[in-house]
């Protein structure tokens, strides 16, 4: 997470002054449109609307996004090397259509020269485009380099007006002072550019609004992401088994400081939280093909039943958790949306929504589940949905242990993008041949844990496990922060 990202302040003079330019450059746009040159409808919308758009576009994200998105301001650049590459195109169908004015320039030559002369400004343009999105995504680090590469079209625009403005007719001048004050916008906003200093990862193109895409994982993890499309074909189960003695006296004492309904699913979630803290591939997802990483927010759902009975309301839980969540903390905010939920009619969010979803006709339900499934894959689901869907979470559990039955080996969801599943069924009682060679009773829960191999590796997946299983035999870690809070790949 080293790469640098850039953003502009509010604060900051340029700024305005860049956003003015190109407001005034919009402006200009349409107040040449009253000057009286016929255009056809292709050209209309390619040196009119365009324009216009890109302009007020680029002004928008520096005035609304710039603090946080400019990495955003490469969409209203790609649409000026497309304008400006238009303007190219047209002047040599101009010149087509018209033999004397390309006689006057040389004849065939000319011609065949233009055409070449078309070709060199897209490639250049498409060159400008691609220089400026490496900047804005991280991949040139030189700001000086930037701004120098932005000045030169300014430079080059405005020496071209002042050397022709006297033999152009006004709908002429005003179009050229326009892609002036275009340019010279992006060339202002260059100088307000500052690069970030918090250390923290800010947003570029590729990621998700519920994850950061990685771009360094190997090559194997990227093909594989692709033999195996679908995330139930890809997971693994492993289970396993937890000795709770020393988590039953665990949880008395935390009982008897006042914690009532602290508990083993309480326990379990908060090592695992303390997992990923350590071993931030935990926090991982897959979704399009591409692997992202969460980050601080751990998302954690689980289905829970409001009456305990055959026929009782179900409804799902969502909560958010950091890696530094000691126990205390995990039962707190645990408990607070249980309430929630448990002591409220049935209408929570994801109620709602699934209520809704219900309520249509079977085939056009199945065209609404495709299309949020395609919104899914190009990370383009709005994040008030994904806020209440169950699908979408760094984990999941399933307590057996109400019901009286062992745990069991529950599949992962093709839609979403839940990496993992847990499931831990019920207290039972083991006898054992301690090392001296007695028989002792010990208390067991089964667990089994379902994960998405496409996300990390199995010796990952093993070394978590082992730590997973040493922070349920010393539970009492679980009282403190982590000394130490890993961040994952770039």
């Amino acid at each position: 997470m080293k790469s640098p990202r850039y953003y502009v302040s509010r604060k900051n003079p340029l700024t305005w002054f860049a956003v003015l330019l190109a407001v005034g450059s919009a402006a200009l746009q349409i107040l040449a449109l009253c000057f009286g040159l016929k255009l056809s409808a292709v050209n209309f919308c390619f040196q009119k609307i365009l324009p216009i758009w890109t302009a007020l576009g680029f002004a928008f994200v520096l005035a609304v996004r710039g603090t946080k998105e400019l990495y955003r301001s490469t969409k209203p650049v790609f649409w000026a090397c497309v304008y400006f590459g238009q303007i190219a195109l047209d002047w040599h169908l101009q010149l087509t259509a018209e033999p004397t004015a390309a006689d006057a320039l040389g004849g065939g030559y000319a011609l065949f020269g233009f055409k070449r002369y078309v070709i060199v400004c897209w490639l250049v343009y498409l060159a400008f485009y691609l220089l400026y999105r490496f900047f804005m995504t991280g991949h040139f680090k030189r700001l000086p380099l930037l701004q120098i590469i932005t000045l030169l079209p300014f430079a080059v625009l405005t020496y071209d007006f002042f050397m022709s403005r006297s033999v152009l007719e006004t709908y002429d001048v005003l179009n050229k002072l326009a892609n002036v004050l275009l340019v010279g916008a992006l060339f202002v906003a260059s100088l307000a550019m500052r690069r970030f200093t918090d250390g923290k990862y800010h947003p570029t193109w590729g990621d998700r609004s519920d994850g950061r895409r990685l771009r360094s994982i190997d090559g194997m993890s990227v093909v594989a992401n692709y033999i195996m499309p679908n995330r139930n074909g890809a997971s693994n189960s492993v289970r396993d088994k937890i000795e709770i003695t020393n988590i039953e006296r665990y949880i008395h004492r935390k009982r008897a400081a006042g914690m009532e309904n602290f508990g083993i699913t309480h326990v379990i979630l908060a090592a695992y939280v303390r997992c990923i803290a350590k071993y931030p591939g935990c926090n991982r997802f897959l979704s399009g093909q591409r692997v992202y990483q969460r980050d601080e927010d751990i998302q954690f759902t689980m289905a829970m039943k409001k009456d305990m009975r055959t026929d009782g309301d179900e409804t799902m839980i969502k909560l958010h958790l950091t890696q530094t969540d000691t126990a205390k903390e995990v039962y707190e905010k645990f408990n607070k949306v249980y309430e929630e939920v448990k002591n409220t009619p049935l209408d929570s969010s994801f109620d709602a929504v699934a209520g809704a979803l219900a309520s249509l006709p079977g085939l056009l339900l199945k065209f609404v589940v495709w299309v949020l499934k395609a919104m899914d894959y190009f990370g383009k689901i709005p994040k008030a949905l994904l806020e209440v869907s169950p699908f979408h979470a760094s984990v999941i559990f399933t307590s057996m242990g109400s019901l009286g039955i062992p745990p069991i080996i529950h599949h992962l969801y093709d839609f979403g993008n839940l990496p993992v599943f847990i499931a831990f069924g019920r207290k039972y009682r083991k006898q054992e041949i301690d090392a001296d060679g007695n028989v002792v009773t010990r208390r067991y829960v089964d667990y089994v844990m379902n994960c998405d191999e496409r996300t990390v590796d199995g010796f990952y997946y093993a070394t978590v496990l082992k730590y997973f299983n040493k922070l349920l035999r010393n539970p009492e870690v679980l009282d403190d922060p982590p000394e130490e809070v890993v961040m994952d790949i770039d």
